[in-house]
């Protein structure tokens, strides 16, 4: 029998009564579903944004700084030995030269001189960042290669030194020899080139995206080709040069072409590397918290949208009940009931999904999210196909599915005869909850809450009340707020405590001129007489080859009292032994107990050896800027027996002090005293001999060197907290609506209450503690469930970046969320009470 004709004609004959009930079924699943969607599609463009950003810079695989003392006019010739090395596909170059701001009188600004240390002149030779390695644009647009009066910067640069995009700026050009003249950032010393530069643009580097605090003092200015060529011809490059390097294979090519230009660095000269892989996996791992955040969104709206819109199929169905038992009693089939059912629903589910879609389109241009979003080359709106398809047929499929089930219950007890209709209105029994507040003593509005809020009520079909449900939902909203506030807790400890990423000490004395080896007698005899100092230990720093892979490494004492956080395994107590970070532990595809090769070179050394993996560790940001250093996850700790005499030496490699104080001293005490120990170590430096390597060198204090995730997270600290609140909001809205939704269908109910005595006040009260006793329960179960998932997910976060996994519990948000659940759930009680309160006990009873 066809029955979609007569079902087609009900449906538009009946609209306009049903059509408010297909509205809200088309809004909830659109607005909702289309929230959902919109935050998981937001969540992949965040997770991918990186790489695509990356690859719209056509980025170089390796990165080499090159040094050389004495530099001359032109290109250093480590400029041709590189781009001809086996495996390297094509290479570009920029040089630094001497470059400063000038002032009226033509001399070098004051400002331009102070920050000589922490902005480098940059000056592309062939194209090598705006063609390969290419910058970013955060303002303004691209300096034009091709043009020698036009400069960019980045934000860093600009605020240093005072510069905005479209200032016209005269620079000065100089030579090595000028700059470090007694003359030099006075008048009397004139630029060798001098130009009225045009700032058109502040530019990020795709290796600057995310940065540590070993990376992140540096500012630059960028010139162009078409000036570089008149500045190398001038003699103006300050002697470091930069190349990037397209190689052929994948990243195994690194570690080869890494030796074989050490082995060619010729004389004085030093080489530096970074690679790509490793800037990519620190970006991934910053704005991981991101993505996971909104996908974590994704899942609760989705979670959310499921259930309500479940709830307003499951109203649509029963508001039917009336023409479906005409129906039948007309002589129409189960097929034609269930037709005349699903039609209008199944149209409103379909609608509702398209409107999911187009919300999830129109909310793509708030991703991605994070610090890659300044410079994402994509265009604002976006299509992520995937999402929206899949998207669109989960909700389809799901909802249909719940709108058929649902419609085939109705008609199948519908079949059964006359017993659809309403029950009595008060059961004849009440439920144990209710039960047990009255022998609790509890007041009479108290005894009926705790009935409402446990009952379904005596009723079937428009009267019955999902009170299990709206517990279930209680809970389940309980659970996510402590889940999220525990989460954002650790994190906030995760932040607060360097011991947790690596920084295992109070402060590093390390040299304040560059990277040099730390004189160890001199700070040992200081240290040995300084207050308040628990431990120390020294540690050098090199780049190895570890299995043919560049790996960053530590060397310290064996069993050092001072060292990086261990996460598995044990420390290193001799020289054949070396602790991993996880990640690179996972690069080199080896397990503690396993062997990797050691090789380190340098200029006349070479050292091999076999080294037991004996455990992994967090380890400390520290190291050389702009190139391959230890952070968290990455690079290795090992023996300083390896390094032979060279490892105490201030010929030898650099490194610093690490120096744990008490847990009694102060801050500000622990920094002065930190302060006077570098104070007289720069003494006694000062008067040993000029022939010692150690004479001249400069000792600093450095303090906590966060690396580029904790640095991201830092920005994050309020997020999980904004992200409970809206929760908790959603959770307060469903309440409201649910006991609303309670007062409508239990108007018999209240009816019967008000005719046997129960005033406005205690009606309303009924309300209230019907909220309070669904507040009680999702407090009690949800909270203690919600800390445990809280701790599960960051200890497995945890261990995903890296980091010491040591959850915390929020102690004041278990004692305040109770209470605030509490209050919430009363003030959203408010309304409903009062309507409850102004129901005529009369008219409710003859409408049943």
């Amino acid at each position: 029998m066809n029955v979609l004709r007569p079902a087609w004609y009900r449906l538009t004959v009946t609209l306009r009564r049903r059509w408010a009930g297909y509205l809200g079924l088309v809004l909830i699943i659109g607005l909702t579903g289309g929230v959902a969607l919109g935050a998981a599609a937001a969540a992949r463009r965040t997770e991918s944004s990186f790489p695509v950003f990356l690859a719209s810079t056509n980025p170089s695989d390796l990165t080499v700084q090159y040094s050389q003392a004495n530099a001359s006019a032109g290109l250093p010739p480590f400029a041709r030995v590189v781009a001809n090395l086996p495996l390297v596909r094509h290479a570009e170059s920029a040089v630094e030269p001497v470059a400063d701001v000038l002032g009226p009188d033509g001399a070098p600004l004051p400002a331009s001189i102070a920050a000589s240390l922490t902005v480098a002149s940059v000056a592309s030779v062939d194209g090598l960042y705006f063609d390969q390695d290419r910058v970013g644009v955060l303002a303004g647009r691209m300096a034009s290669p091709a043009s020698r009066d036009e400069v960019m910067m980045n934000a860093r640069a600009a605020s240093l030194l005072g510069l905005r995009v479209g200032e016209l700026v005269p620079i000065g050009f100089y030579t090595d020899a000028q700059a470090g003249s007694p003359g030099y950032g006075t008048a009397r010393v004139r630029p060798v080139v001098r130009i009225e530069a045009r700032i058109t643009g502040l530019v990020e580097f795709n290796d600057e995206l995310v940065q540590d605090d070993t990376d992140r003092p540096q500012g630059d200015l960028l010139f162009t080709p078409a000036l570089t060529k008149t500045l190398l011809a001038a003699g103006t490059s300050s002697g470091i040069s930069w190349y990037g390097l397209k190689l052929d294979g994948d990243a195994g090519s690194v570690p080869s072409v890494e030796r074989e230009a050490d082995a060619r660095l010729g004389a004085g000269g030093a080489a530096w590397f970074r690679v790509v892989s490793a800037d990519e996996a620190q970006v991934q791992s910053s704005i991981e918290p991101d993505w996971i955040a909104l996908a974590a969104f994704a899942v609760i709206a989705l979670a959310v949208t499921l259930l309500v819109g479940a709830q307003a199929i499951a109203r649509q169905v029963r508001a039917g009940g009336a023409d479906q038992m005409v129906l039948r009693a007309l002589g129409a089939g189960p097929a034609m009931v269930a037709a005349d059912c699903l039609l209008g629903l199944l149209g409103a589910v379909a609608a509702g999904a398209l409107l999911a879609v187009a919300v999830a389109v129109a909310f793509s241009p708030v991703a991605p999210i994070g610090p890659v979003r300044p410079v994402y080359p994509a265009p604002a709106v976006a299509f992520d196909w995937t999402v929206l398809g899949g998207g669109f047929l989960l909700l389809a499929c799901v909802f249909g599915a719940v709108a058929v089930v649902l419609a085939a219950r109705a008609v199948a007890r519908r079949g059964r005869g006359p017993d659809w209709t309403a029950s009595p209105a008060v059961p004849a029994r009440g439920s144990a909850a209710g039960r047990l507040a009255v022998a609790s003593g509890l007041p009479p509005a108290a005894v009926a809450g705790f009935q409402f809020a446990f009952d379904s009520g005596a009723g079937r079909g428009r009267r019955a009340v999902p009170a299990r449900s709206a517990l279930s939902a209680a809970v389940l909203a309980v659970v996510i707020v402590m889940t999220t506030l525990t989460f954002g807790a650790s994190l906030s400890a995760l932040v607060s405590r360097p011991a947790l990423y690596g920084w295992n000490w109070s402060y590093a004395l390390a040299s304040s001129q560059g990277p040099e080896a730390v004189p160890g007698q001199q700070v040992d005899g200081e240290l040995h007489a300084a207050p308040g100092v628990a431990a120390w230990a020294t540690v050098s720093y090199a780049t190895a080859d570890l299995d043919g892979q560049a790996v960053p490494v530590l060397f310290g004492d064996a069993n050092a009292t001072v060292a990086p956080p261990l996460l598995s395994g044990d420390p290193v107590s001799g020289r054949n032994q070396v602790v991993l970070g996880p990640a690179t532990l996972a690069a080199l595809h080896q397990h503690v107990g396993g062997t990797v090769s050691f090789t380190l070179t340098g200029p006349g050394l070479r050292l091999q050896d076999p080294l037991t993996i004996v455990g992994t560790a967090t380890m400390p940001t520290v190291g050389l800027s702009d190139v391959l250093h230890t952070s968290m996850g990455t690079g290795a700790l090992a023996s300083a027996q390896l390094l032979g005499a060279a490892a105490a030496s201030c010929a030898g490699p650099p490194g610093m002090t690490f120096v744990r104080l008490r847990p009694d001293v102060s801050a500000a005490a622990g920094l002065a005293a930190m302060r006077r120990v570098s104070a007289g170590v720069n003494r006694e430096l000062a008067a040993v001999s000029p022939a010692s390597p150690c004479h001249g060198d400069v000792l600093g204090v450095l303090p906590v060197q966060h690396p580029a995730q904790i640095a991201n997270y830092a920005a994050l600290s309020a997020a999980p907290s904004l992200l409970a609140a809206g929760l908790a909001g959603g959770a307060v809205a469903a309440l409201f609506l649910t006991l609303f939704a309670s007062v409508r269908r239990r108007r018999q109910d209240l009816a019967v209450l008000k005719t046997i005595g129960f005033t406005r006040r205690q009606l309303a009260a009924t309300v209230a503690w019907q909220a309070t006793v669904a507040a009680i329960v999702g407090s009690a179960v949800g909270i203690p469930l919600g800390i445990a998932l809280g701790r599960w997910l960051w200890t497995a976060f945890a261990r995903q970046i890296y980091a010491v996994p040591q959850p915390v519990v929020p102690v004041l948000a278990v004692v305040l969320l109770p209470l605030c659940a509490l209050a919430l759930v009363n003030l959203a009680a408010a309304l409903p009470g009062r309507s409850a309160a102004r129901t005529p006990a009369a008219l409710a009873l003859r409408a049943e």
